[in-house]
């Protein structure tokens, strides 16, 4: 279980990170929308991926004493 956590949190950490970065690279460029979607969307969207995963870590890390 320590195992799928960890794992799972490093991955949707990861996931959450790069969505950031997208955003942050398409605003620089001078765009507002990507995808439909208004870029603060996808940044708080990032954001709240990074917390879920940083989540995951902390219960793999507090199941695992």
């Amino acid at each position: 279980m320590e195992n799928l956590l960890t794992t799972a949190g490093r991955l949707i950490g990861a996931v959450g990170v790069v969505l950031c970065a997208l955003t942050m690279i398409w605003r620089l460029l001078g765009n507002y929308h990507l995808a439909g979607f208004q870029l603060a969307t996808l940044f708080q969207a990032g954001t709240s991926t990074v917390v879920i995963g940083c989540f995951l870590l902390l219960v793999a890390r507090v199941d695992h004493r």
